[in-house]
């Protein structure tokens, strides 16, 4: 028959055990399992007063935001709302049924100040990355970089020519992203006048280079206009992969630029090694990482670049292409399809570019000039570092840059993840500082999904078990 339920009170006091009711094979569990926080405390201590009302936990902070991040809960308002009625989280957050939840408020001051002075962020993603190091999920033999676009929370029809004057709100009256860009502007402008006014930073924009178009409300978001991308501001994710099973070995948000993708790549380089001890013997890429400066500095450590040359000789309208010139190494000079000689005065252009030029005589009398150029003689232009974008080039046609480019798509998947997933497709905080936290949250949220996945089970009777 129809059962009917019980609407009075069955008895005055419960029993309730939050353990009991949290599934054996939740993903929290497989988490608390493999990463302890205990350390957090202990280690931001000196961030705090010795006086004045007690904080939040900040161990509890960071439990709260690895929630978050795993399970993809993109507001901090929401998150809150979540881990109040949900009972795994809460267990995992380590609180009571009746323990109260932070209000949402309460993240951005730790974020802002004690979570990036202490680095507290970074060092939960290096402890996890330890984690999968020990565990023997990191080969250390190649890695893989690349960037992706990820939008920034702007209106982008909201900003100015980035060549007009703007008059930005005083200090005390502007948001914390446009303080932020006018300090890292600031101190480009003070580092051009050290310099001599030569400098090319571009943390908040230099006087070498102004950015196209400025947004009015994150200033440091970069203008993107790129074939088949609708113009946009954008910040980029970088991610240094391991090739074995893709696990993340460091993350970096920066602006959405060529240049900085290339300087990043080499602080990233050096820091897996400073706090890993992991060097790769080579390094898959895509052409946006085929810079012959850093090809040099991969060679100079013995690291085999498996990127494709960045080379912009072909574009000549048809006409004769470097290819087509012999160089010789001895004499040094290239010698065009006619037979004359390209020498090269001693002038060295923009700093590594060195021309080699046809004389203007052996030019005029040619037969094939038509097919050569419509200038007055023929230019040739080498790299300082050529000599290592030919190494490079011959790379290409091994059977190992083939496997590498195969084992690239792995961080083409984890960034396929970070926006389906995750949902980092656009990025809820504003401000350089604000990118960097959200990619390594996000980084550190993957890499435990990939570290539970590899090393944990769940039996059907017992609590989940790792084997870590």
């Amino acid at each position: 028959m129809m059962g009917r339920g019980k609407s009075g009170q069955g008895q005055f006091f419960y029993a309730f055990n939050l353990d009991g009711v949290v599934p054996p094979d939740h993903l929290v569990r497989k988490i608390d399992a493999l990463l302890d926080l205990g350390w957090i405390r202990k280690e931001l201590a000196p961030y705090y007063s010795h006086t004045g009302r007690p904080s939040l936990d900040p161990e509890l902070m960071m439990r709260m935001l690895i929630v978050g991040y795993v399970f993809a809960i993109r507001s901090e308002r929401m998150l809150c709302r979540e881990v109040q009625v949900n009972l795994a989280y809460r267990w995992y957050c380590r609180l009571g049924i009746e323990d109260k939840i932070p209000d949402h408020s309460a993240f951005s001051r730790a974020r802002h100040e004690r979570f990036r002075q202490s680095d507290a962020l970074r060092r939960v993603f290096e402890r996890v990355v330890t984690i999968c190091i020990v565990a023997g999920l990191v080969g250390g033999e190649a890695f893989s970089i690349d960037a992706s676009l990820i939008k920034a929370d702007v209106d982008k029809h909201k900003r100015l020519p980035g060549d007009q004057p703007i008059n930005w709100p005083a200090p005390e009256e502007a948001s914390r992203a446009v303080r932020a860009y006018l300090a890292a502007l600031d101190a480009a402008n003070s580092d051009d006048e050290g310099n001599g006014g030569d400098g090319g930073g571009s943390s908040g924009g230099s006087r070498a280079k102004l950015p196209k178009e400025v947004s009015l409300t994150d200033p440091q978001a970069a203008w993107v206009s790129r074939k088949g991308v609708d113009p946009l501001f954008a910040y980029d994710a970088n991610y240094l992969i391991d090739n074995k099973l893709g696990i993340i070995v460091d993350a970096e948000g920066t602006r959405a630029n060529r240049s900085d993708e290339i300087a990043v790549t080499e602080t990233m380089i050096d820091r897996v090694e400073r706090r890993f001890g992991l060097v790769p013997r080579r390094l898959a890429g895509d052409t946006a990482y085929g810079a012959a400066k850093l090809l040099k500095w991969l060679w100079d450590r013995g690291i085999a670049p498996h990127v494709p040359v960045w080379d912009k000789s072909k574009q000549t309208g048809g006409r004769f292409t470097k290819e087509e010139f012999v160089f010789e190494r001895e004499r040094n000079v290239y010698i065009c399809p006619a037979g004359a000689e390209l020498t090269h005065s001693g002038i060295v252009d923009q700093g590594r570019i060195l021309p080699y030029r046809a004389s203007k005589n052996d030019c005029s009398f040619c037969e094939l000039k038509p097919q050569c150029t419509t200038a007055v003689a023929r230019k040739v232009s080498r790299d300082i570092d050529e000599d290592v974008r030919d190494q490079v080039r011959a790379l290409a046609n091994t059977e190992a840059f083939e496997v590498s480019r195969r084992e690239r798509k792995k961080v083409e998947m984890r960034f396929a993840h970070m926006k389906r997933i995750h949902r980092l497709d656009r990025l809820r905080l504003r401000g350089l500082s604000g990118a960097k936290d959200e990619v390594l949250l996000t980084a550190t949220a993957q890499n435990l999904r990939r570290l539970t996945k590899l090393l944990c089970r769940s039996p059907p009777h017992a609590a989940g078990a790792c084997t870590a």
